[in-house]
């Protein structure tokens, strides 16, 4: 349950923490959204008078003078429209009027009484704004000196729940218009926009927080203004802490996201929401045209510089955010972000990491990752559906990587608990086979077949003597101890040489050399392993006959040959190991050693492959049971020396060359060695042959 619990906190942290990455993604999806389905225009009294570049060129450039602005307000009421919005900022005096322009030109004193006389520019909009109806746009900043003081307020606040006023987007200082324009208003609202880290526009403010004061927004004054309403009814969640769920102004019911602000799903550009300014002044728009409208005065003259970015991809006059968020009010196309979207998205993160959790510890990897995968399809399905029939705001992307971590959770664990079985499987299996033939069909399991390939490989048998009178002689629990001391030991010697273990029988272990993985070395590696397990073999049982423990010697046969090695029994269990002449004739040369008094007997096929390896001719052996000869040698080893003779034994050959060049020759120079080394096993062997009138270095084997 571990996996799946990691996955969850991982996917709360993803919501909790909202990294920048994480919320860049979320509103990318956002605004794929819209721009695969725009909002549909649908015609709506909500106009945009546009001081556009074609204005400019046919008035003059910005800014006009404020008489020219009260004729624009004075053409548009008397076209009976519902609410004039400037999207425009009236922040300092009119350079244009008359007394501005007294300070600027020298002219006659009788001139400047006369332009002294005429009316001032802002009293002339002022006195064009005093009918009512009109709204006029101000700035907030963050920070500031201009101090937090609120322009002329027409409007009061009802608040249902908590206050709103914590969760409001907060400002420190205000840029109103001239309080002269601004007590002539009807109201005043906020231009400025609260985009996201990306500069993009998705959302417009109803209210906002200057000082210890909530302000509405330019879009939610000319909403009140337009229906002649007085108050702003807030109304924040009845869950403590969650903020403002909805702003009703007049007749209409705005959803708004926690902080005041309703998303806004956009249309692409239409003419028929813009009218060019000029022809507003020039007379050119029928009052029909704009009777009952709400009009919202702004700029898309890119020397004006009021472009924002838009969810649909490039650039739009800021007056349009506030054109069509007033659209989706009139025509209730709302785009929501429920507050209760965070929990079903915390939900999905929950339900589906635990559930994609446990499956990818128990299920296989492609079931578990096409189960992820239909997962995360489903969830951006849902997300997708949500937008399209009931314009809904849910995350896919949360969800989608807090189960995505599950999965990959999981799968690693997964994966790391099959290595850890297939660790324990491979080292509980070496146990009973050679680890090198448990490597082997690891990495290549299409051999894991019944039958066999014809190859070279070297074996090794070794015996035990005298251990089954042992068994008589002390308690078999001690002789098992002991035997399992022994053969741990001389199975480790083995698997240090990388041989593979055919078969332990008892007291008696089988190696191979060169299968299942070829061994070019494969002769010099078992006679070098025979003579390190002779070695151990003789230490172990030198101390235990000091102890009083009768353990009897070890004898190991060496050889080489073609076999056929592979997987052999049927389609139950398979056994891997050798068959053929080569195997049962090392077996016998094991064998052979108590016959001959030796401990190692090495045949000339093995030999032929090896350095570095002192050795002494026993002769041409004929196996019981075999017709043809096989050239055997004894190894002299470091540690395996011959009682009397030396490590390097000319005298023994020299004797064994006359075997067969001069067998009276032989028998003197065998009865000289064999009284200066009276236990040399091999002396004494050749001695009797000579004795018995055996000539010859061929050795007929009648027993096994």
């Amino acid at each position: 349950m571990m996996v799946p619990l990691l996955a969850v906190v991982i996917g709360a942290a993803l919501l909790l923490i909202d990294p920048p990455l994480l919320q860049t993604l979320r509103q990318t999806v956002f605004d794929q959204y819209q721009r695969v389905h725009p909002r549909v225009y649908q015609p709506a009294p909500v106009r945009i008078i546009d001081i556009d570049e074609e204005s400019l060129a046919k008035i003059g450039q910005w800014p006009w003078p404020r008489s020219r602005i009260a004729e624009l307000v004075e053409r548009l009421r008397r076209a009976e429209v519902a609410a004039i919005g400037f999207d425009v900022l009236f922040a300092e005096p009119d350079r244009t009027s008359p007394k501005a322009m007294l300070g600027i030109w020298s002219l006659p004193a009788r001139t400047q009484r006369s332009i002294a006389s005429l009316p001032d520019h802002d009293e002339l909009l002022a006195s064009a704004l005093e009918p009512g109806g009109v709204v006029l746009g101000f700035a907030l900043e963050r920070e500031g000196s201009r101090g937090a003081d609120l322009p002329a307020q027409r409007y009061r606040y009802v608040m249902m729940g908590e206050p709103a006023l914590p969760f409001a987007h907060a400002f420190a200082s205000a840029v109103p218009s001239l309080p002269l324009l601004s007590a002539a208003a009807a109201g005043n609202g906020v231009m400025t926009f609260v985009p996201d880290n990306d500069g993009v526009v998705r959302r417009v403010p109803l209210l906002l927080r200057l000082g210890d004061a909530l302000v509405p927004s330019l879009a939610a004054e000319v909403l009140r203004v337009g229906q002649g309403a007085q108050n702003y009814m807030v109304r924040t969640s009845e869950t403590p802490g969650v903020g403002m769920t909805e702003v009703k102004i007049g007749q209409f019911t705005v959803p708004t996201t926690s902080s005041g602000e309703t998303w806004v799903h956009y249309t692409k550009p239409v003419k028929e929401r813009t009218i060019s300014a000029w022809k507003i002044l020039a007379g050119e728009i029928p009052d029909a045209d704009l009777k009952g409208n709400l009009i919202l005065v702004g700029t898309s003259a890119q020397g004006l510089m009021d472009l924002r970015f838009s969810p649909l991809g490039g650039v739009m006059p800021g007056v349009e955010a506030h054109a069509q968020m007033l659209e989706q009010v009139l025509t209730d196309s709302y785009l929501y972000r429920p507050a209760w979207a965070n929990s079903i998205e915390a939900l999905t993160i929950i339900v589906g990491s635990m559930t994609l959790g446990i499956l990818g510890l128990v299920t296989g990897a492609l079931a578990s990752a096409l189960l992820t995968l239909a997962v995360i399809a489903g969830i951006i399905w849902g997300g997708w559906v949500a937008f399209i029939d009931h314009q809904l705001l849910l995350d896919p992307v949360t969800p989608s990587l807090g189960i995505f971590s599950a999965f990959l959770l999981s799968s690693l664990m997964h994966h790391f608990s099959s290595e850890r079985r297939q660790r324990f499987v491979k080292q509980a299996f070496s146990r009973y086979v050679s680890p090198n033939l448990v490597n082997y069909i690891v990495d290549h399991p299409g051999e894991l077949e019944l039958g066999g390939k014809r190859q070279e490989c070297s074996f090794i048998f070794t015996d035990l003597a005298g251990f089954t009178s042992l068994m008589e002689k002390i308690d078999p629990a001690d002789a098992v101890v002991l035997l399992n001391a022994y053969l741990d030991e001389m199975i480790a010697i083995a698997f240090q040489f990388n041989g593979t273990l055919d078969r332990i029988v008892g007291d008696a272990v089988a190696i191979m050399f060169s299968a299942p993985v070829h061994q070019p070395d494969h002769r010099q590696r078992a006679l070098n392993c025979g003579l390190a397990m002779q070695r151990f073999a003789a230490k172990y049982s030198d101390d235990l006959q000091t102890r009083g423990v009768p353990f009897g010697l070890t004898r190991i046969g060496i050889h080489t040959g073609e076999v056929i090695v592979g997987n052999f029994g049927g389609s139950t269990i398979f056994d891997y190991r050798a068959l053929g002449d080569p195997v049962n004739t090392a077996s016998r040369l094991e064998a052979v050693n108590k016959h001959l008094g030796t401990r190692v007997c090495v045949s000339e096929a093995t030999l032929s492959g090896c350095t570095g390896v002192v050795t002494r001719p026993v002769g041409r052996l004929v196996l019981k049971g075999k017709s043809k000869p096989l050239m055997v040698f004894q190894p002299i080893h470091e540690g395996l020396e011959i009682p009397g003779a030396p490590l390097v034994d000319p005298q023994y050959a020299a004797a064994y060359a006359l075997l067969t060049q001069d067998p009276v020759a032989a028998r003197a120079a065998f009865e000289q060695l064999a009284q200066e080394r009276p236990t040399d096993p091999l002396v004494n062997l050749h001695l009797r042959r000579l004795q018995n009138n055996q000539t010859g270095d061929l050795i007929v084997m009648t027993e096994k």
